[in-house]
């Protein structure tokens, strides 16, 4: 998302430069061709990019990925000295960006706009992560600080503005400025496409969950799901992706003939993929969606397919897919309202249709590249206005 962000920016007529990690998910290790220097430097359509060499390692091992942090946060710090900047944008948890964040922002006495895109430490204590006292008031107060600290805070929806309020966020400091992906590359295509046949998808009504399998989605109840349908020879659940809980879920999902997993796919095989479901999956435990927008969602809007999301009710993924009549919502952890929900689908070729049209046109209206660099052109130029550094030409800013 970041990536079209800036792009988007630099179009805009703006100077961007991007430190991140070098490419190291899913699975934690760092591929020959990065490991040739600690900082790697590139320009890549018109953003001035600074990948960082990170550890390679088992990312299911605590140590290595709080290792992984303390590495990344300490030369994207030192790589800072190169860059001349007006603003800076930093993202959330302040556990792997708070070094950077008191470099470029509190000792460089910048703006900072702060995007939270999940509220820490409270969504770790509701997927059972964190546990311990003591860590859970280290992320507290780091992340605290960076709020307090940060000009503006950026937020991915309104639901994000009551666990704020806890963190004393001042609503006037919150900007909300939704999610927003690559309409051109992830876009409504036929059913019947080369994915679908290379992997045995055209005579069945397929079930998709593609992205992170991990530990906040839930995805047991998909199988319990599966095992209620289990007469339904037709319907297949087909996952898709990597994360720290397919290991488990493959082992629970022994034996059954109408689950299938498939392997983490590349980026350009993502439209075909998306393309050869009948419906898709937004999936998170109960407790975990009120303030959260998977981006998944907005990828199977693009692909023009109806949602099917068990979510928390009257949370912002449940409201967007009733507001946009993309598909169905049933709350989290209820595996037969989910079976009646996809038979309910199933059986109503004509309203899938509808919800996947209705999807495609929502993408285009509200969640454009163009339109998220506008909204944030706008937030850092009265940022810097308010700070009374607002270069002369008033559409030219360094971030």
């Amino acid at each position: 998302m970041f990536a079209l962000l800036c792009e988007e920016l630099v179009r805009r007529g703006h100077t961007v430069t991007v430190l991140c990690a070098v490419p190291h998910l899913p699975s934690g290790r760092v591929s020959a061709e990065y490991r040739k220097g600690i900082w790697l430097w590139s320009k890549e359509n018109g953003v001035r990019i600074c990948r960082v060499h990170v550890p390679s390692g088992d990312r299911k091992s605590l140590f290595h990925r709080l290792w992984v942090f303390g590495v990344y946060q300490i030369l994207v710090a030192a790589a800072g000295f190169k860059v001349r900047y007006d603003a800076a944008l930093m993202t959330n948890p302040a556990l792997e960006t708070f070094l950077p964040f008191v470099f470029f922002c509190w000792w460089k006495r910048k703006p900072c706009l702060y995007a939270v895109w999940d509220v820490y430490p409270e969504v770790g204590v509701r997927m059972g992560q964190w546990k311990n006292p003591m860590v859970i008031r280290l992320v507290g107060r780091l992340e605290d600080l960076c709020l307090r600290r940060a000009t503006r805070v950026h937020v991915l929806s309104d639901g994000f503005r009551t666990d704020l309020a806890a963190h004393q966020v001042a609503p006037d400091r919150i900007a909300v400025i939704p999610p927003w992906l690559d309409i051109t590359h992830i876009r409504p295509l036929p059913r019947r496409n080369e994915f679908s046949s290379k992997h045995d998808l055209n005579d069945r009504f397929v079930v998709l969950y593609a992205g992170n399998i991990g530990l906040s989605q839930g995805l047991e109840t998909v199988l319990q799901t599966a095992g209620i349908l289990r007469e339904h020879k037709d319907i297949l659940f087909l996952f898709v992706g990597e994360g720290a809980g397919r290991a488990a879920l493959e082992e629970q999902a022994r034996g059954m003939a109408n689950v299938r997993f498939l392997p983490y796919q590349l980026r350009e095989s993502l439209p075909e993929l998306l393309a050869s479901a009948d419906v898709s999956l937004v999936m998170l435990k109960q407790g975990i969606g009120s303030a959260s927008l998977p981006s998944k969602l907005f990828s199977i809007l693009a692909a023009g397919r109806p949602v099917l999301a068990s979510v928390d009710e009257n949370g912002d993924a449940w409201k967007l897919v009733c507001r946009s009549r993309t598909g169905l919502c049933v709350p989290p952890e209820s595996p037969m309202r989910l079976a009646e929900a996809i038979l309910s689908l199933q059986n109503d070729p004509l309203s899938c249709t509808q919800m996947g049209a209705n999807g495609r046109a929502w993408v285009e209206q509200y969640h454009s590249p163009q339109s998220a660099a506008e909204q944030f052109e706008r937030l850092f130029l009265d940022m810097l206005a308010h700070r009374g550094i607002l270069n002369d030409d008033r559409n030219k800013l360094n971030c």
